[in-house]
């Protein structure tokens, strides 16, 4: 598991207030992360009608990301962090590992998420870790983490995935 990335420094740095992503370094970068483990959720696209115009690296209109509310195996629905952290994309081969290098795909993060936040320029929400001093807790309180709200990925048969469909990961949530 991995340590908490919202030290006191940067914390106190607000360096996500002047920092684009790409200018960001490694310590910066993963404290933007506010660790709701939604990414760890499995989502497929609801291909509906086709767009012939749509690009390949981004869903068309008419298609939809459809989040689950089933885990990735390696997800702590307590703790909302990946057991294995640093090997995750090596486990996991479709583990979303969000870089600099292809931020271009955060799309597929739930609207939540703090890195498609600050790529669409909205900054980080009031209940981000680094705006209530480095504590999951007010995310916890909101709903916002996964906590109690997920299935483990090995509890069940993936041929029943779109039993499992949900909404809240992309409902609005009040900034």
């Amino acid at each position: 598991m991995k340590k908490s990335p919202y030290t006191k420094p940067l914390i106190e740095s607000k360096f996500w207030q002047n920092k684009s992503l790409a200018d960001m370094s490694k310590d910066e970068w993963e404290a933007v992360c506010d660790g709701c483990g939604r990414c760890c959720l499995h989502k497929f696209i609801d291909e509906g009608a086709q767009d012939e115009e749509a690009s390949e690296s981004e869903p068309s209109k008419a298609e939809e990301i459809l989040f689950t509310n089933i885990s990735c195996y390696l997800l702590n629905d307590k703790t909302c962090s990946c057991t294995q952290y640093e090997r995750r994309a090596e486990l996991v081969l479709d583990c979303v590992s969000l870089s600099k290098e292809n931020l271009k795909d955060v799309y597929f993060m739930p609207p939540s998420c703090s890195y498609r936040r600050l790529q669409e320029g909205k900054g980080l929400a009031h209940w981000h870790p680094l705006l209530n001093r480095g504590k999951k807790s007010k995310m916890h309180q909101l709903g916002i983490t996964v906590r109690n709200r997920v299935i483990n990925e090995n509890d069940v048969d993936l041929n029943d995935f779109e039993d499992y469909i949900v909404s809240w990961p992309i409902d609005p949530i009040e900034d």
